[in-house]
């Protein structure tokens, strides 16, 4: 495959995801540097793709440190990993928060349906009480949830896409514009079996 091709099917691939829970890469790792320069990781929900933007969409609940972290340092990494594929996603680059009563946020909250709405309601993420009841979250609660509803719109710079085969792995890099655009692509080494790393042509 040209370059091109993989870059255009990698973008592919995270769009089909959004759309499909059963996807490989529908649940990808979000890796931020939290106060104290410490990498923090959780796996996220791929709610939206655009390939021709580079963009992914995320939510989130603005109480979480997550949150706090983005907020301080919006520098962040992606990793999704296929089993079904042996394909190796990771991207780099910015998050857009776009918090409570935004129009980013409202758009995205009247998508949601009934039920993922009311994973906001009640405490905050990883609060005791949330393992003491199974009661539904009252209607009042729920409307609640809205309030801390947050979206987050991550802008990619750069690709790293690794393919894992039987006999040699192969790995390239993209880089893009910040509108999106396609800046440069290349080969870059990567490991073989035998312990040797192998670098092919720059694109």
């Amino acid at each position: 495959m040209d370059l091109t091709d993989i870059d255009a099917a990698a973008w592919a691939e995270l769009e089909t995801a959004a759309a499909d829970p059963q996807s490989g890469f529908r649940y990808l790792n979000l890796c931020s540097v939290d106060a104290e320069a410490r990498p923090q990781a959780r796996m996220v929900v791929l709610r939206a793709a655009d390939r021709s933007a580079r963009r992914l969409e995320f939510h989130t609940d603005t109480r979480s440190p997550k949150w706090l972290e983005l907020s301080a340092n919006p520098h962040v990494t992606v990793l999704g990993f296929s089993a079904g594929s042996r394909l190796q996603l990771r991207l780099q680059g910015k998050v857009e928060l776009h918090g409570p009563g935004s129009g980013a946020a409202e758009a995205a909250w009247d998508k949601l349906p009934a039920r993922t709405r009311t994973t906001y309601a009640g405490g905050p993420p990883g609060d005791q009480r949330a393992f003491q009841t199974t009661d539904m979250p009252e209607p009042a609660d729920v409307a609640e949830g809205k309030a801390r509803f947050g979206l987050l719109i991550f802008q990619a710079r750069s690709l790293d896409w690794f393919q894992l085969r039987r006999q040699d792995n192969r790995r390239a890099l993209f880089y893009y514009e910040e509108a999106g655009a396609l800046s440069g692509c290349q080969w870059h080494k990567a490991m073989t079996r035998s312990g040797k790393f192998e670098s092919w042509h720059r694109s």
